[in-house]
């Protein structure tokens, strides 16, 4: 099932940031996915980055790109409950308005392809001032799923129902 389309295609300005203590941007087969979709969709990526996975870095990435002229953030990696998963700890605490479907259908479509094992996934999306933050596990799999399914049907209307 799709979303109705709409009318006119918006380009949207968007933000990719890696979280990841071992990526680099040669290895960033995550990040790249994400870049290519966009691209395919006709959206700008105006930012790209790759940050270690430690809370203040990302608190600090959030507030910098808050300021800036995008109105999509992605993030990807630090989703799941080791030690040092904490992107979604610190994303969070920052978001004004939480989209807690988008985390639902993420762990129910990840079900379906690797069982219970999803319930392990701290995915999560939500809003900050005028842009729209999906935080999506790091890899490209999940990546791909989360945009295709989720992401890409609804960002567009996303940001224009914070316009409205």
């Amino acid at each position: 099932m799709q979303p109705h389309p709409d009318p006119t295609p918006v380009a949207l300005a968007c933000a990719i940031v890696t979280v990841s203590d071992s990526r680099t941007l040669e290895t960033d087969t995550s990040g790249q996915l994400i870049r290519s979709l966009l691209a395919t969709a006709g959206h700008q990526v105006s930012h790209y980055e790759i940050l270690p996975d430690e809370p203040e870095r990302i608190r600090q990435a959030i507030a910098q790109l808050s300021s800036q002229p995008i109105d999509i953030l992605l993030f990807n990696g630090g989703t799941g409950i080791a030690p040092r998963d904490t992107t979604y700890d610190a994303i969070t605490s920052l978001l004004e308005k939480t989209l807690p479907g988008f985390g639902e259908l993420f762990r129910m479509l990840s079900f379906a392809e690797v069982g219970s094992r999803a319930m392990a996934s701290r995915a999560v999306a939500g809003t900050i001032g005028r842009q729209v933050l999906f935080s999506m596990p790091g890899s490209s799999k999940a990546v791909k799923l989360a945009m295709e399914q989720l992401v890409l049907p609804e960002m567009v209307h996303l940001v224009k129902q914070l316009s409205s």
